[in-house]
């Protein structure tokens, strides 16, 4: 079965809330399954424009990914990022 992935790519503007957005959603993606593959971190863009910031978080499958973005503890804390960064946010189902 193929993973699934939530992958954000995001741009901060109140990097003080964001900090708090990242505090409160890590031990909940985690205890929903999730492994964070790709967290800010060095980038270099080779082709078009994207946000500043990338984040690729993986799932046992698709279906864990869309129920942990869907998640009611999760979507709370969302809002932190929400009011804070510009973002675009993917779940993705990986190959197999």
């Amino acid at each position: 079965m193929p993973k699934g992935y939530i992958i954000g790519h995001i741009t901060v503007k109140d990097p003080e809330a964001y900090k708090e957005y990242v505090e409160k959603d890590t031990p909940i993606l985690q205890s929903l399954g999730a492994r964070f593959i790709v967290r800010g971190g060095q980038s270099t863009v080779m082709e078009g424009s994207v946000h500043d910031r990338h984040v690729v978080i993986e799932f046992s499958s698709y279906a864990e990914a869309l129920a942990a973005y869907n998640d009611p503890d999760y979507q709370a804390v969302a809002e932190i990022r929400r009011a804070s960064a510009e973002s675009t946010i993917l779940v993705v189902e990986g190959a197999e």
